[in-house]
């Protein structure tokens, strides 16, 4: 009885957690349907007529296709060289015990503690001509994500069992092909959870594109929908279905992602 008690309230405190989530977004989505005058309230009320031209009006005045085509070009470039970089270093470091290995391990997953400091990091952007571009901007997804998906990706490595580079080296894999066709397959895992959780990271991300973009045809979709709200901070039926079309996305792959993120931070062994 007791062991019954214990799981309905944990079940019911997972369902009062899930509508402090849930709802402000259900909030934000009833009322991109609504008028301008019904949105002024923001309730989870129906509309009296549903107004899917809000979400074309958003599109055309926003400037949200460019917007996407930017947000999708920062962060699918950006965890394609962050996945690359990473799966080599994570492998060479955590196969090589030497003190100086860990010493660059250690000082690249300090990064995940240390604070950003703008001032440095702009003069440097500007230093190296990386200002106001878009490389410029996946440079710096990239040197910034290192340190967590290092991290992680470094301790699913740690669990791999040497006795299979072993036996690649035995059978004439050289270096190369041990890691591409051997260590690199079985990092699938953590390979999916880091990309997702770098994709979400980056899409969503808004102070870096503000510092560091100027050319407002060159924005991702967080300050896209900034603009649009500075100009049209009244009507919050536009509004809110232009934070419904940002979000889309990220939503999307999450929905289908999720059990690799559990499966990918939870990986701990292997088996065969």
């Amino acid at each position: 009885m007791k062991k019954r008690l214990c799981t309905v309230l944990a079940n019911l405190a997972a369902w009062m957690a899930s509508l402090i989530v849930l709802v402000p977004m259900l909030v934000v989505l009833v009322n991109s349907f609504k008028s301008q005058k019904e949105s002024m309230v923001m309730t989870l009320t129906l509309p009296e007529k549903f107004m899917f031209e809000n979400y074309t009006t958003v599109i055309e005045r926003g400037k949200l296709l460019s917007s996407f085509f930017n947000s999708a070009l920062y962060a699918t470039f950006s965890v394609l060289l962050i996945l690359a970089v990473v799966s080599a270093a994570s492998y060479v470091l955590s196969r090589n015990r030497s003190r100086l290995h860990r010493v660059i391990y250690y000082l690249i997953v300090l990064g995940i503690a240390m604070p950003v400091n703008n001032v440095a990091l702009m003069k440097i952007m500007k230093a190296t001509a990386l200002i106001n571009t878009r490389y410029g901007l996946i440079f710096l997804y990239v040197a910034m994500n290192i340190p967590l998906a290092l991290f992680l990706m470094f301790g699913f490595v740690e669990t791999l069992p040497r006795e299979i580079d072993e036996a690649a080296v035995i059978d004439g894999a050289g270096p190369m092909r041990l890691f591409s066709s051997v260590i690199f397959p079985l990092m699938k895992p953590t390979i999916v959870t880091v990309g997702i959780l770098n994709f979400m990271a980056i899409w969503n991300d808004f102070s870096m594109p503000l510092y560091f973009m100027n050319n407002s045809g060159k924005w991702p979709m967080t300050l896209a929908v900034y603009n649009f709200f500075g100009q049209f901070e009244q009507s919050w039926n536009l509004v809110s279905a232009d934070i419904t079309l940002t979000a889309l996305p990220v939503l999307i792959i999450f929905v289908f992602g999720q059990k690799y993120i559990v499966g990918g931070v939870s990986a701990g062994a292997v088996k065969g």
